[in-house]
């Protein structure tokens, strides 16, 4: 795919006309445009694609349509008909109104290469760029940090189920990059016990009996490393991932290699921090905040919090789920971003906010925050005595903020 797109973007005169009849008073989308414009440029996005090919979308209508996509909570289907048939998106992405729009695998095609090319976060420094020079932000000021959950893009299974999904994910691997090494050496008994899915429902309900197919699994899983790690074994067979995985599931689960293997028990097994709870993913791992439980990661992002502006995003750090707040606090606020900003002070958040993050996420938040801010503004002189915005003015309440925070949806690892 060639980049052949303009660099600029005028809303079509009929566009405006019909999208000003249509929503009188305006909307998120529209006070979006009229401030701050598309956001993006396309040369932003340059380094993504080649010289030569067909053309591609223009990728900064395409990151902002990944954050409208965000605030409504579509899936891509759903986000390429509001493309095609909402005026104000259409208004938002200065389209005519007759734009045909797009085949829905674009998007997932752009976010592959958005992550590919290690630019998912330029969605959010560009918008910081962007805030800082129409003076929604501002240096030196008060900012807060805090961390959410990032779930795992894995079902939960008990430590039996964990066992088998890894020697059958171990085998399938194998089968797939390897067979010719692995038909020799397979145990036929191994087809029946790892052609299915692990599921609790078909295990064994008596305790000896899960024992028993624990052990069975466990001497599954010794053979295969044996086998593996044989002198004649080739080396690409060793270095399958799948394999190291399942050498790394076993050191905690089983102790081995005699015949009969043992299966750890509980009180022998470590900290649920420090196990593989998925084969499929291992660096997801198990913690608690606040009361509540999640295997994955945790994200932790700083926030401006001065009294008169909004509070924006301004850095985003994802780690592992059981690397503790306090120890992150000095990093997140060192850490090098493409906006310049000396941040003044900075305080840990006391809300305990429980939610799910993204970058879309965060940009969706800011801009939200910022087309409220500005309607808020032009509404004042027409609003109650008693109405919350002529109280308080631009400033945001405690509540306004958490309520915005709730709105949040939708996860992606950064």
């Amino acid at each position: 795919m060639s980049l052949r797109s303009p660099v600029g973007y005028m809303v079509p005169d009929e566009t405006i006309r019909v999208a000003h009849a249509a929503f009188p008073k305006g909307n998120v989308y529209m006070e979006i445009q009229a401030e701050l414009g598309m956001l993006y440029t396309n040369h932003q996005f340059a380094s993504l694609f080649s010289g030569t090919g067909q053309p591609a979308e223009d990728p900064a209508r395409l990151a902002l349509i990944l954050i409208m996509q965000t605030i409504e909570g579509l899936p891509d289907r759903q986000t390429a008909d509001a493309v095609r048939g909402r005026i104000d998106w259409k208004y938002a992405l200065a389209l005519e109104l007759t734009d045909p729009g797009f085949d829905d695998s674009v998007l997932s095609e752009f976010r592959t290469r958005l992550m590919t090319g290690q630019m998912e976060l330029r969605l959010l420094d560009s918008l910081l760029e962007l805030l800082q020079d129409r003076g929604f932000l501002k240096g030196r000021g008060k900012q807060r940090t805090d961390s959410t959950q990032i779930l795992a893009a894995v079902r939960t299974i008990n430590r039996l189920e964990l066992v088998i999904e890894t020697v059958r994910l171990a085998l399938n691997r194998l089968a797939a990059h390897h067979p010719e090494w692995l038909w020799p050496r397979i145990d036929p008994a191994w087809r029946e016990r790892y052609e299915l899915r692990a599921e609790n429902s078909r295990l064994p309900k008596e305790d000896s009996k899960r024992q028993a197919l624990a052990s069975h699994v466990g001497a599954d899983g010794f053979a295969l490393l044996a086998a593996v790690f044989a002198a004649e074994t080739p080396a690409e067979v060793r270095a399958e991932p799948a394999v190291e995985v399942l050498r790394h599931v076993w050191i905690p689960q089983y102790y081995g290699p005699e015949d009969p293997p043992r299966w750890r028990d509980k009180k022998d097994v470590p900290a649920p921090g420090q196990l593989n709870h998925s084969p499929y993913d291992v660096e997801a791992r198990y913690s608690t905040k606040r009361g509540e439980s999640w295997v994955g990661y945790k994200v932790h992002d700083r926030e401006t919090c001065d009294p008169e502006r909004p509070n924006l995003i301004t850095n985003v750090l994802t780690t592992a789920a059981t690397i503790q707040d306090d120890t992150v606090v000095p990093i997140s606020a060192s850490a090098p971003t493409e906006v310049s900003l000396r941040c003044g002070s900075a305080r840990r958040s006391r809300s305990g906010r429980s939610r799910v993050a993204c970058v879309s996420s965060t940009c969706r938040i800011s801009l939200w925050m910022i087309a409220q801010n500005e309607k808020n503004r032009k509404n004042t002189s027409r609003l109650r005595p008693n109405s919350r915005v002529s109280r308080h003015g631009n400033r945001y309440t405690e509540r306004e903020n958490l309520l915005m925070w709730c709105d949040t949806n939708l996860i992606i690892r950064i």
